[in-house]
């Protein structure tokens, strides 16, 4: 008897919470509260991903993520990954989107898909300033030593074209820069935004040779399948360009680096 009563008690408990599983709304009902929308960072690239003061997600990339977010009318949580981490949060769902300045190479988009672009920027070269070194063409030989990050189009590039010259692949850009300013490295291969910034912190130690070795557009990547997602994200980018938005963001984070590009006669990014 007491076998019966404990699962028909058991039984009324299930029934119950099924009941309330049924009645709850799905993000999609009205007037329910909308999903997150999870969003993938490396913030340790400024000022496009990083960490403000209070300790908070800040740069270009936080303030795009944000204005995403109102487009949508969905809240925006952003998780700080590494950045060879990326892609596998992505294809796990720990995260919806990766915004993180991203390249969109074909070899990535043989793995996830990607957004239209929405920055073009080049490769360029931060050089010691006793090195020797005025461009490419000068990388490729056994007595160089080029630093680069690990995960990033410079290390491919590398590992295509530099077949005589040692790579010394870094986790850090801090580190690859260190290497350069110590004499260690004859050059770091990175983009042309921080290429600029860190040659303006080492002035002395370093040359800044912005001339692209070659251009690259980042976008916004994306879980293969998500094509509602994707198109939302893209509705998204062309109304924000046509808003100014880009414009106000490289004003506000880049104002210094699109003078100094404005007067080398380089195109700047956005």
């Amino acid at each position: 008897m007491k076998n019966i009563r404990a699962t028909r008690f058991f039984l009324l408990i299930a029934l119950a919470v099924i009941g309330l599983v049924a009645c709850r709304k799905s993000p999609d009902d009205h007037g329910s509260q909308p999903l997150s929308l999870i969003v993938g960072m490396d913030l340790s690239y400024p000022p496009f991903e990083t960490i403000d003061a209070q300790g908070d997600p800040a740069g270009i990339s936080v303030d795009l993520a944000k204005s995403l977010g109102e487009f949508l009318h969905r809240p925006i949580r952003i998780v700080n990954i590494p950045f060879t981490g990326l892609i596998p949060s992505l294809l796990t769902g720990k995260i919806d989107l990766i915004i993180s300045s991203m390249t969109a190479t074909v070899e990535r988009e043989k793995t996830i898909s990607f957004s239209d672009p929405y920055l073009t920027i080049g490769l360029a070269l931060l050089a010691g300033s006793k090195s020797g070194i005025s461009g490419a063409k000068d990388l490729d030989h056994p007595t160089r030593t080029i630093a680069v990050r690990q995960g990033t189009t410079a290390q491919v590039w590398a590992q295509k074209h530099l077949t005589q010259a040692k790579v010394l692949v870094f986790d850090k850009e801090s580190s690859a820069v260190l290497e350069v300013v110590q004499g260690k490295a004859n050059g770091f291969l990175y983009d042309q935004m921080s290429v600029w910034k860190n040659h303006q912190e080492h002035p002395s130690e370093t040359m800044a040779l912005l001339a692209p070795i070659q251009t690259e557009s980042w976008a916004i990547g994306i879980r293969p399948g998500d094509t509602e997602l994707r198109a939302q994200v893209n509705a998204f980018l062309k109304a924000f360009r046509a808003s100014g938005g880009f414009e106000r963001l490289g004003d506000h984070y880049l104002k210094d680096q699109k003078e100094a590009f404005a007067k080398a006669g380089i195109p700047f990014y956005f």
